[in-house]
């Protein structure tokens, strides 16, 4: 049968066809192809199907839904059935959801497709049920394939929320809370819902139940009881705290504490698990938001749309995990499983959990500190299952290079954790292959590790091959890196007698190669209660700087990077920029007082590591303090050795330290002020204000206590450092703090307080150091006059763990988490209340006002952040800018903004205003515009003077606000087409008349006269660009009070200044038009009818566009005349209601511009 052809309602055919079109498998996207000569059946229905050989199971309606993947399925069969709606007479191509078809003029709305007769007709018959009866109510084919569209799309994105359903635990709930959120709240698409829990909030002591829903950018609450609805929507972006607290009521509640309100939130099943949902999208979003200067989104919350409740949990987990090994922040953790280990120094298994990773397996025993291994890939020979038996259930070794083997038992799903090791093993060979050294002796040993077996006094050459190879491969030009660890040139005689501070040194060396012997000497070694003792003890002066190396696992880094290092010396060295400057100003007072940089080689290795660093890592560069730590690390390693000691702490063990804004020091200096009021409540009790100690302490993280402690004494502390991480600085500073708690208690004053800690850090000495004693750079009280008890590093240090070493991993992890929030938002005060110090002495707007607008001003940027993908973040929010710049919004955003808060409100007409308005206040035409701009305009809306108002609407209709491709140059106003040569005469409404004509002439002469030459003169307004200024006015007084007196008066003023205009074409063309418009005066006072006749007018003559013309002077000149127009805009204006209104509406209008809804409903509280 025939295509129906000229069918003068929709008519609805099944197709049958060989091939059709290709689509894309798994998407929703259709591409259309020929339609191969097909043969047509006449049906009066559609339907929509999907084939699936599981369809046979399912409802009618998953059959209806199925039917979409099939037809949008390109692995699928080609379907030979389908069924489409055909649409006579459209000319226009404008592809859906559900796929479209030309055939000549008429586009088909590809609807199902069916393998078989049987199953189209299944299909026909749902369609029947449930769609066919209702297009009987359409009175055209059009309102037919618009409902037809729309519900197909419907059950496409039905289908969509049904698969995020499925990733939850329980998928019919999550389907049918999705569904409860998006109608309560509106939200754009884009709004993706994490997770809901049912809970009550408090107002008060008023508990009201109700629903919680967690989405990726926002907090919402639901509640509706005895008739009275609430909505609260919180930002997680405004959320301020975050905290588990109580009331009278109940012993556990979850506070949300925003700007200006508290919420209380409480009895939940699982308080414990909302909590860390909580903590963790507010931690993502405030640091993908607030923090993008340092901030890398994990790989799976790099689309916020598609984070679920899942992915933040692993997200939790993975940051524990590199928390706990300190390990590289872009390990990714695959699984963690129950197990236990086979410790040959208990003899016994122990109990805890497997971690693996991308490059590493890491075990952690359940005790914490019995027993913890970090086994890295690289240095894994082999993976192997073992029998299963009643006493080794479920084993696997795993075997390293250094002749040692890990026993694993107990391991659930053995089969394919194994799997996936061993394909991570393979990848992670086949990315860095092994190096072996070609020294014979050592040829049973790896060139970086060496196995337990090797025993000697010696610790063993850990010179990597690729250092060796690197060095000799260099050019004679290029500078070679020192060989050796800079104090191995320097042998110093200490105070001590040299046979007592060798033989102290030999002891500890002694019991370190037994240690070694027990527990391994290599990477992979046991990590146990016992070495930790010894690293508090102190490291032997010989061991120190390769102890650093294996603690940090900076060691792996080393290997797997063979003539790294030097290639980055090359392309540095030489290259001047700000940073090589400040590298230069500093790398002379790195311990000046240390012989080893009192010469050029001490000096020449730390400017090379400092500008290798630098080049590898941009985004920190160098910061201040990176060049005492590197100095000590020069001290202990050797050149490439300390470099990636230096890579392991600046990116992995104080992540976010060393940046412009210092944001990870001040996290920790927030943590360590909570630790303080934990375990030192009577001295924070007596010193309230806690930020003095923040001031002196945050040195002591910076520079690892470096530079505020005598030097031999702070290398301990660096030995506590990479072994235990942050913790060790953590507790260390509680146990300094602790020594002096009584003197700083009694003290009076801050500078009191600050001299007592730095006399007591100066006077730590180390009575088990070789060298003499180097003093630090903080000794500012050396020159007492009585002698000051002396502290021994080792024994605060001892003190340090016995009293505040209970601190978990996963503690100061939580910490971090809940201190940042309040850190990142501190910085958004800070930078708010400088933007405010700015702009309020240049504006009149009250400053309470100014911080509403700026609250206003980042919400639009921000809303446009949550659901506009992809955003150029960069040219958003760029904290390395200043204050005044960091957030800026673009045309669209501030079209909604003008739409809120300006007084010029002009109806249809506003959007277009808005437009010319951002051109004018965009300068450098970067199509962004900042605070300061936008509150300067508002102030002469608001609180102008009469002149400084009309300057500016006279600026909003001449380029470059005004330009030819202006979004309303379709308007009949905008040719020349008005002319006035007949005298003026206004008629007024008592029947009396004016003749302006000499009134007119005096102006132009005073205007001559007056006219001020020290302001830059603007340009004049052509007779189009006069038009739309009319047309704006006109606009602007619909809907006044005083509407008709303002109509009246503008027309005369409108008259005037084409009169005046006239009169400067006459003078310089000689000619003038002999037509002319209506009388003015007989206008109706309807927007735009006062150019109702202009379409009428014949254009007098070619280029009287250039011609006619007036200025500024001109209009405030005429406008004068008339005082309705000078009240009008010299009444005092409110901008508080306007505030008021855009804080309730500025959400609704964000989200009927994301839907194209045209009656948008959301009133919301905001927090």
């Amino acid at each position: 049968m025939a295509p129906h052809e000229g069918a003068s309602s929709s008519v609805l055919e099944l197709q049958m066809c060989a091939s059709v079109h290709r689509v894309t498998a798994g998407s929703l996207s259709l591409q259309p192809g020929p339609i191969p000569c097909p043969c047509h059946f006449m049906l009066p229905a559609l339907a929509v199907s999907r084939h699936s050989q599981k369809d046979a199971c399912m409802g009618t309606h998953g059959r209806l839904v199925g039917a979409l993947d099939t037809v949008l399925d390109s692995s699928a069969r080609v379907a030979p059935f389908r069924i489409l709606l055909q649409v006579p007479g459209s000319q226009v191509y404008s592809p859906i959801a559900c796929g479209e078809l030309l055939n000549g003029s008429d586009i088909y709305w590809a609807i199902a497709a069916g393998a078989t007769l049987e199953e189209i007709n299944q299909h026909w018959d749902w369609l029947e049920q449930n769609l066919l009866h209702t297009l009987s109510v359409f009175d055209n084919k059009d309102d037919i394939a618009s409902f037809v569209k729309g519900k197909v799309k419907a059950l496409i994105a039905e289908e969509t929320s049904s698969r995020l359903a499925e990733q939850e635990e329980e998928p019919e709930k999550f389907r049918e809370a999705l569904v409860k959120f998006e109608a309560r709240f509106s939200f754009p698409e884009a709004e993706k819902l994490v997770t809901f829990y049912s809970c009550c909030c408090w107002k008060g002591r008023v508990p009201r139940q109700g629903w919680l829903y967690l989405s990726i950018n926002h907090l919402c609450f639901y509640s509706f009881f005895l008739g009275k609805e609430l909505k609260l929507v919180i930002p997680w972006v405004d959320v301020q705290k975050l905290e588990r607290t109580s009331n009278v009521f109940l012993t556990d509640t979850i506070r949300v504490t925003t700007q200006n309100k508290e919420r209380d939130f409480s009895t939940f099943l699982n308080l414990d698990e909302v909590f860390k949902i909580m903590e963790q999208l507010a931690d993502v979003t405030l640091r993908r938001l607030l923090d993008n200067e340092v901030f890398d989104l994990d790989p799976d919350l790099q689309e916020p749309s598609q984070i679920t409740k899942r992915d933040l949990e692993a997200r939790a987990q993975n940051e524990f995990f590199r928390a706990f090994f300190r390990l590289p922040r872009r390990e990714r953790l695959h699984a963690v499983v129950e197990c236990s280990l086979w410790t040959p120094f208990s003899r016994r298994h122990t109990a805890g959990r497997m971690f693996s990773s991308d490059s590493y397996i890491c075990f952690a025993s359940r005790e914490d500190g019995c027993c913890n291994v970090v086994l890295p890939l690289r240095e894994v020979v082999s993976i192997e299952k073992m029998e299963d038996t009643s006493l080794l259930p479920n084993p696997i070794i795993v075997s390293i290079r250094s002749k040692m083997a890990f026993q694993f038992i107990e391991l659930k799903d053995r089969e394919n954790l194994v799997e996936g090791l061993l394909l991570r093993l393979k990848q992670v060979h086949a990315n860095h292959p092994a190096r072996y050294d070609a020294s014979p002796s050592d040829d049973m040993a790896s060139p970086v590790f060496y196995s337990t077996s090797i025993c000697s006094d010696k610790f063993g050459d850990l010179e990597m091959v690729s250092s060796r190879s690197s060095e000799e491969g260099e050019k004679e030009k290029s500078p070679r890196p020192h060989p050796e660890p800079l104090t191995a040139g320097f042998q110093h005689s200490g105070s001590q007698s040299p046979d007592s501070s060798l033989s102290r040194e030999q002891i500890k060396i002694s019991l370190w190669n037994d240690h070694f012997a027990e527990y391994g000497r290599t990477v992979c070694m046991f990590r146990t209660e016992k070495i930790r003792k010894l690293v508090a003890m102190g490291i032997p002066e010989s061991l120190r700087g390769r102890l650093w190396l294996l603690f940090s696992d900076a060691v792996t880094d080393l290997a797997s990077h063979p003539g790294y290092y030097g290639t980055l010396v090359e392309q540095s060295l030489g290259r001047c920029c700000l940073v090589t400057e400040e590298i230069e100003r500093d790398l002379h007072r790195s311990l000046p007082e240390h012989p080893a940089f009192q010469n050029e080689t001490g000096i020449a290795a730390l400017r090379r590591v400092l500008t290798a660093y630098a080049h590898r890592n941009p985004r920190i560069g160098y910061c201040q303090s990176m060049n005492i730590l590197t100095s000590v690390l020069l001290l202990y390693a050797k050149e490439e050795e300390a470099f990636w000691l230096l890579v392991a702490v600046c990116e992995r063990m104080l992540p976010d330290y060393f940046n412009r804004r210092v944001i990870g020091a001040q996290v920790d200096q927030s943590v360590f002020e909570e630790l303080i009021k934990e375990h030192l409540p009577e001295l924070a009790e007596h010193m309230t204000d806690l930020s003095a100690l923040a001031s002196v302490s945050l040195s002591w993280f910076l520079t690892l206590f470096l530079s505020i402690m005598p030097l031999e004494s702070a290398v301990s502390v660096v030995d506590c450092f990479f072994y235990d991480g942050i913790k060790a600085i953590f507790q260390l500073g509680l146990a300094v703090l602790e020594a002096n708690a009584e003197e700083l208690c009694s003290s009076k004053d801050d500078g009191q307080a600050l001299m007592v800690l730095s006399r007591f850090l100066d006077h730590i000495k180390n009575e088990d150091s070789p060298g003499p004693p180097i003093g630090s750079h903080h000794a500012f009280f050396s020159d007492d006059q009585e002698p000051y008890p002396v502290t021994d590093i080792a024994d605060l240090i001892r003190d340090s763990y016995e009293k505040f070493g209970k601190q978990s991993v996963e503690q100061i992890e939580h910490l971090r988490c809940k201190h940042r929030i309040r850190v990142l938002q501190g910085h958004e005060d800070t930078t708010k209340q400088n933007v405010l110090r700015v702009v309020i002495p240049e504006v009149s707007i009250l400053p309470e006002d100014l911080e509403e607008l700026y609250d206003l001003f980042k919400r639009a940027h921000m809303m446009s952040c949550y659901w506009e993908h992809p955003r150029p973040m960069a040219l958003r929010h760029d904290p390395s800018r200043p204050y005044a710049e960091q957030y800026r919004i673009d045309a669209q955003q501030f079209a909604h903004l003008f739409q809120l808060v300006s007084p010029w409100a002009c109806g249809a007409h506003t959007e277009i205003l808005a437009e010319r308005t951002f051109r004018l206040l965009d300068d450098n035409v970067d199509q962004l515009l900042e605070f300061k701009a936008f509150v300067s305009c508002l102030d002469i809306m608001y609180n102008g003077e009469l002149n400084e108002k009309i300057k500016l609407l006279y600026r909003l209709h001449i380029p470059p606000a005004l330009t030819e491709n202006d979004r309303d140059s379709q308007s009949p106003l905008k040719n020349p087409l008005l002319s006035t040569s007949r005298p003026l005469v206004l008629g007024k409404p008592n029947g009396d008349t004016t003749d302006y004509q000499n009134q007119l002439k005096q102006m132009i002469k005073d205007l001559a006269k007056e006219k001020d030459k020290t302001e830059k003169e603007l340009p004049k307004m052509s007779q189009r660009e006069f038009i739309q200024f009319c047309k704006t006015l006109y606009s602007m007084f619909h809907e006044a009070p005083e509407e008709n007196e303002l109509y009246q008066a503008i027309a005369t003023v409108t008259t005037l200044l084409l009169q005046i205009g006239e009169v400067g074409q006459r003078g310089s063309s000689g000619s003038c038009s002999q037509e002319c418009g209506e009388e003015l005066q007989a206008l109706a006072p309807e927007q735009d009818s006062v150019f109702a006749e202009a379409e009428k007018t014949p254009q007098a003559f070619p280029g009287a566009e250039g011609d006619w013309t007036v200025s500024l002077e001109h209009i405030l000149a005429s406008l004068l005349t008339e005082q309705s127009l000078v009240n009008f805009f010299e009444k005092p204006l409110n901008i508080k209601s306007k505030l008021e209104n855009a804080k309730l509406n500025q959400y609704s209008l964000k989200v009927l511009e994301m839907s194209h809804s045209p009656h948008p409903e959301l009133k919301l509280n905001k927090l």
